[in-house]
């Protein structure tokens, strides 16, 4: 049975998202849980259709005369989507699998992904965004903690896999924190299944350790 997704994303994030105005790494958060999340998934078709009621009654600009037909073109060259409700019923069927977006990055599902070992069970798998914000795959074992920590800017999480919980609530798959510079925490993978996260940030993170600082550089978080 489908877990029912709690922790949504703000309106903020799908307005930067729609708008464009995102960095890579948060683009990828928010897409993987759109591809998840149905509530969201509509209140981001809602805010695209401000952004072209916006586009559709601003003022014009002069084009090139064959710009409608490279657009059509490309529109054609462009792979199609699977059906969003046949990719959930297949990411949730497949063990190890995850969502289109991740997937695209990773070149594939879980058993794709290069893990490096980054202290007390934990790994981590850095994905190629741009330098605005970074993105990475967390992979922490069941009942294992990650350091505790604070934030320089904002901290995305997206459950994939399992399950975790800090000082303010639990996130399950499909669910996605947001954390700021007002909250440290130490998240901490629930029994009976390892945790798999996908993780942005636009800050370095404020370990509380002395261990984790001195490995920071290294690691890239």
């Amino acid at each position: 049975m489908q877990q029912e997704i709690t922790h949504h994303l703000n309106d903020a994030l799908l307005m930067g998202y729609s708008a464009g105005v995102l960095p890579e790494a948060f683009n990828l958060i928010v897409a993987a849980h759109v591809s998840m999340c149905d509530e969201c998934r509509a209140r981001l078709a809602e805010f695209d259709a401000v952004g072209g009621e916006v586009v559709a009654t601003g003022e014009t600009a002069e084009m090139a005369p064959d710009s409608l037909a490279r657009t059509l073109a490309a529109i054609a060259e462009a792979p199609a989507d699977a059906d969003d409700a046949e990719e959930r019923r297949q990411a949730q069927a497949a063990p190890g699998s995850v969502p289109r977006p991740v997937r695209d990055y990773i070149g594939g599902d879980l058993d794709a992904v290069k893990w490096r070992r980054v202290g007390g069970g934990v790994r981590q798998a850095v994905l190629p965004t741009s330098a605005d914000a970074s993105a990475r795959l967390l992979h922490i074992p069941a009942g294992c903690a990650v350091p505790d920590h604070g934030h320089a800017g904002t901290e995305l999480t997206l459950v994939l896999q399992g399950a975790f919980r800090d000082e303010t609530d639990r996130f399950g798959a499909g669910d996605v924190e947001v954390a700021d510079a007002d909250l440290d925490h130490q998240p901490v993978a629930e029994e009976g299944e390892d945790c798999i996260c996908l993780a942005a940030t636009d800050a370095p993170l404020k370990f509380n350790s002395m261990l984790p600082r001195l490995a920071q550089p290294f690691l890239r978080i």
